[in-house]
């Protein structure tokens, strides 16, 4: 017992000094072709990472052209005019690093890490990806296959179109309508010529930010950064935001969904607002409250005294313009789901009319602290952030006033947007069930 408290103890001394030391330091400008670079050097890992954030997500496609973002993520990869079709992981993988990237509604992200002393090697790829891929029928024929066999992997697990159909049946007018997979109607369709469009368009500098970060000499690489980006011409496009709103949802939303599956579930999609809202971390904190792990209000109700599911969860999907708070929750054996709905709606409708308690809310910020501290231990994670609060919110430096925007959510702040998001006519309901009950 004495060696328990001792670990909790020292766990706590942990987070707290490095509470005290949270300031990530980071230099960054403008190229005149419109990039821009943030740099973030720390000397204290052997490592560096080459990022590149695209603001270009599904959101920005165009009716019956979906999935063209994510496309571009596999497609960027199939080579350009200095590297041939297939060596560009080779390069990463031969000097001992990796390289990957992501797809969301708002943005597309490329990171590559190496030893540091590799760090010139990252600004070569990124710099061909931006300026000259090989956009070609080969690679758009292989690309193609690959994306829908990974779209066939997502749809064949139990439940895995929820989230499609949660976003389908909440956004009418709004692009956020489609997820990125996109359609492979969409692709087939698309003719080559609209691809190169597409990457002319958005893979440009001024829709772009580069981050270097890791160890690395500032000086050695701001002249490396000009040699290789400097002279990438600037996009002649104006880049596309949607500007079009979603009216306000004024009723609940309903509806059913039969799937392969053998136990029902019950999905529910709240509209909350997007990351650079100041209602954003009170959203989070409520949910934490509501759902994150088995201590959590929902977990304990449904779960472990009434036993009538099998999983519970409350997410939310950190979108730009709006987001998206999703319940996921899956039936136990021989439980009806107007059952399980009720009672979540029992938590749910709870928290909203009777608040939540000063312990609650403690609870939940020391839990969203102990995670932001340690996602600032990793590189690919301060990565991430950098680019996200500069696109996203036009302010890099909002990493470094997190912490503090945690900490001031007070209990009003959660009772205001419990009432605010988390009521019935803000909200999409769907069940799923066997297709044999169809």
């Amino acid at each position: 017992m004495k060696r328990v408290l001792s670990l909790v103890f020292c766990c706590l001394c942990y987070f707290q000094i490095m509470a005290q030391d949270t300031q990530i330091k980071f230099e960054e400008y403008d190229l005149p072709n419109g990039l821009h670079v943030i740099l973030h050097q720390d000397q204290s890992t052997p490592n560096v990472q080459v990022s590149v954030g695209y603001h270009v997500g599904s959101k920005n496609e165009v009716e019956h052209r979906t999935g063209f973002a994510h496309f571009f993520e596999h497609l960027l990869f199939e080579g350009s005019k200095n590297i041939k079709r297939g060596e560009f992981d080779k390069y990463c993988s031969n000097a001992g690093g990796y390289n990957n990237a992501y797809t969301t509604q708002d943005m597309t992200f490329y990171y590559d890490k190496f030893p540091a002393h590799q760090w010139k090697l990252g600004l070569w790829l990124e710099s061909e990806r931006m300026l000259h891929a090989n956009i070609l029928q080969i690679g758009v024929d292989t690309q193609r296959k690959v994306v829908k066999e990974e779209k066939r992997m997502r749809y064949a697990r139990p439940y895995g179109t929820f989230l499609d159909q949660l976003m389908k049946h909440t956004y009418k007018v709004h692009p956020y309508a489609h997820t990125p997979i996109g359609s492979m109607e969409d692709l087939n369709q698309a003719k080559l010529e609209e691809f190169m469009n597409f990457y002319n368009h958005y893979y440009v500098p001024n829709n772009a930010v580069l981050v270097i970060a890791g160890d690395f000499n500032i000086k050695s690489v701001k002249a490396e950064i000009n040699t290789y980006f400097k002279d990438i011409p600037k996009g002649e496009k104006e880049i596309v935001r949607p500007t079009v709103q979603e009216p306000a949802q004024t009723t609940e939303i309903r509806d059913v969904v039969y799937d392969n599956i053998t136990l029902p579930g019950v999905f529910m999609g709240y509209r909350t607002p997007g990351v650079a809202s100041k209602d954003y971390q009170a959203v989070q904190l409520f949910i934490s409250v509501l759902a994150n792990g088995a201590s959590s209000r929902m977990y304990k109700q449904i779960v472990d005294k009434e036993q009538i599911a099998m999983a519970s969860e409350l997410f939310n999907l950190d979108l730009e313009y709006e987001s998206n708070s999703i319940v996921y929750s899956i039936a136990s054996q021989g439980v009806n789901p107007n059952d399980l709905e009720k009672s979540i709606d029992k938590v749910v409708d709870n928290a909203v009319e009777n608040g939540i308690t000063q312990k609650e809310l403690d609870k939940a910020k020391n839990i969203a602290e102990a995670e932001y501290l340690k996602s600032l231990s990793k590189m690919d994670d301060i990565s991430q952030m950098l680019a996200k609060n500069y696109i996203f919110k036009g302010n890099t430096g909002a990493i470094n006033t997190t912490l503090n925007d945690i900490r001031s959510v007070s209990l009003d702040d959660i009772s205001r947007v419990a009432k605010k998001y988390f009521v019935k006519d803000n909200r999409v309901v769907l069940q799923y069930l066997p297709k044999t009950q169809k």
